[in-house]
């Protein structure tokens, strides 16, 4: 009696080991290579980047280390992520710090090669080639939120305007421009109520203002396209609309040439 017993809870034991809820997750290892970012990668998986941080326990996410293996969850296959961070070439020129002392002994020899000093490059920084820059970048971000332009950038009288402004009905979804990290979410900032900032690749920043309600918080990732607040009105009031701004490092530039 004692041994049918021991076989049947080993029965038991296998038939558990060996069911269906057992098996490995689906998913691919992803090998990281130099220039590729999380937000990257999880745009061509088409995953979310909290869940492959999560899964990868990435304390820091936006510092990913060549030869890393992150594991995609519900994919088949590995894809081809293309860089988006560049790595930049420095090339230093030594010059002579102080001249040969002369010496009623010794006669003087001379380098036969002098190291010479670059020529400074002529920097373009005319209206032209700020355009060109700004058309480089066309199509990277979306509209936040379709509506018409209620004010546009620059400077009107005495009033300098750092972003747009878009016409849009209270409790409309603002989304998010391109994928990236929320760095500040809250109503902190005076004059903007509700205000969502995203951080990007290359330098680059959104800012969204006068939300209804915030639907993010500071630190999370989101995707491009991604619903993060509701549309408001200014804390003064007025129409609807969305603030919105588009900064390379601290410089607003004019969101329009970035959009489709």
């Amino acid at each position: 009696m004692f041994r049918l017993l021991r076989c049947a809870l080993l029965i038991a034991i296998l038939g558990l080991w060996f069911t269906p809820g057992c098996a490995a997750p689906k998913g691919v290892y992803h090998t990281v290579k130099r220039g590729q970012t999380l937000y990257r990668i999880g745009q061509v998986y088409r995953v979310d980047v909290n869940q492959v941080a999560r899964i990868n326990r990435l304390t820091d996410r936006s510092q990913l280390e060549v030869g890393q293996r992150l594991f995609i969850p519900g994919v088949s296959s590995i894809k081809y992520v293309p860089a988006t961070v560049v790595a930049r070439s420095k090339t230093s020129v030594k010059l002579p710090t102080s001249k040969p002392k002369k010496t009623t002994n010794a006669r003087i020899v001379r380098p036969s090669v002098t190291a010479r000093a670059p020529k400074p490059v002529a920097v373009n920084t005319s209206r032209s080639a700020r355009r060109v820059k700004n058309k480089a970048a066309k199509g990277t971000f979306i509209w936040p939120v379709r509506g018409s332009v209620f004010k546009k950038f620059g400077t009107k009288g005495s009033h300098a305007n750092k972003g747009i402004e878009v016409a849009a009905p209270v409790g409309s979804a603002i989304v998010a421009a391109a994928a990236g990290k929320v760095t500040y979410s809250g109503d902190g900032i005076t004059g903007f109520g509700n205000l969502i900032i995203l951080k990007h690749d290359d330098s680059y920043f959104t800012v969204y203002g006068f939300n209804q309600a915030n639907l993010v918080k500071s630190g999370s990732f989101v995707s491009q396209g991604q619903k993060i607040a509701l549309a408001g009105r200014p804390p003064t009031g007025g129409q609807a609309r969305l603030h919105f701004e588009i900064r390379r490092g601290k410089e607003a530039v004019n969101p329009v040439p970035f959009l489709p």
